[in-house]
């Protein structure tokens, strides 16, 4: 395995065969060897910087009601909650005084945020905090939509292919959805100029080495600027309560693959990663990871945005979450930088 991973280290494009030997390796001198190649090559690019992005989670309203997701719509039991441009406009500022300069926008398909209505937010935000990059994470919607959101100020759009593979894709959503939409609405935000992001779950009901290579060969076509991964955490109230979830080894050898895969870009040590290790994220950190997104949401909705069972910082302030995560990154060797945090272009 050593050869294969400092092939990859080296730039080497490695065939379906070998990155599947990479990613069913699960000896731990595979993993010391992909954390320690992948931390290079993020300090290459990188340095020891992490990125923040303050999260607002506006809304845990949406009509689809994909198999694995909490507020899936045919979940009844879900707290509902939408939050209005004045409360998104003060977790900017909250956010912006505890030094943020990437405020996140992600909620399900709601209806209710129509282009007027987002847009109104965006330019508003933009008027207020010119030096901040706006990220949006809203999902599948119009080109004319995307653009219109694109001219009144975001930068940035995060969108999960969730599963490259069509076999993949067709268990865990419902026949309404399609992967060539998905795959079609993240191309459209690259020629728009967004700066994009995709992104896969690991461990999902299913899911086979052959499927996590199509997501990696997807990649390798997109090419966006971050890639979101995290291991599948099963909601009680969705079909897949039972299943089992994603482990955090098998998480943590695909970031290190993609930040050998993909030097240069944004890779997040996610929230879920957190929830199923306490030392989750700093592991993360040093596989390659280089952002981490804090909770700028009021506490009042945290615990209705429930995505998965056992969400980790749904109760803390947002300058509690913040010192926490900042503790935690300084723990693992690295320190919180205040710049927006663009990707490095190649």
């Amino acid at each position: 395995m050593t050869e294969l991973v400092d092939r990859l280290y080296c730039g080497e494009r490695l065939s379906d065969s070998e990155l599947a030997a990479l990613i069913a390796a699960d000896d731990k001198e595979t993993a010391d060897l992909l954390r320690s190649r992948a931390d290079s090559m993020r300090q290459r690019y990188y340095g020891k910087k992490v990125f923040l992005r303050g999260l607002i989670e506006i809304s845990s309203c949406c009509k689809n009601n994909c198999l694995y997701c909490g507020i899936r719509c045919g979940n009844s039991e879900a707290e509902r909650y939408r939050l209005s441009k004045e409360d998104i406009l003060s977790c900017c500022q909250q956010g912006y005084e505890l030094g943020f300069r990437t405020f996140v926008l992600q909620g399900g398909e709601d209806p209710y945020f129509t282009d007027d209505v987002m847009c109104g937010i965006i330019s508003e935000i933009r008027r207020l905090y010119p030096d901040c990059a706006i990220t949006l994470s809203l999902g599948e919607r119009s080109r004319e939509s995307y653009q219109r959101m694109k001219n009144a100020g975001a930068d940035r759009y995060l969108l999960r292919h969730e599963a490259a593979s069509e076999r993949l894709y067709r268990s865990l959503h419902p026949s309404e959805m399609s992967l060539s939409n998905r795959k079609n609405c993240l191309f459209t935000l690259r020629e728009l100029g967004y700066q994009v992001g995709a992104g896969f779950m690991v461990g999902a009901p299913g899911q086979t080495v052959s499927d996590l290579i199509a997501d990696l060969r997807f990649l390798e076509e997109l090419r966006p600027h971050m890639i979101g991964i995290g291991p599948f955490v099963p909601h009680h109230c969705t079909p897949f309560a039972n299943e089992r979830g994603g482990t955090l080894e098998l998480t943590l050898r695909l970031l290190g693959l993609l930040r050998l895969m993909f030097p240069n870009v944004l890779l997040p040590a996610t929230t879920a990663l957190g929830t199923i290790s306490p030392t989750g994220r700093e592991q993360g950190l040093k596989t390659g990871c280089n952002v981490v997104m804090p909770n700028l949401s009021p506490v009042r909705v945290r615990k209705k945005y429930d995505l998965y069972d056992n969400k980790i910082c749904t109760g803390e302030e947002a300058a509690e979450c913040r010192g926490c995560l900042q503790r935690r990154i300084e723990s693992a060797g690295y320190f919180v930088s205040a710049e927006r945090g663009d990707c490095i272009e190649k």
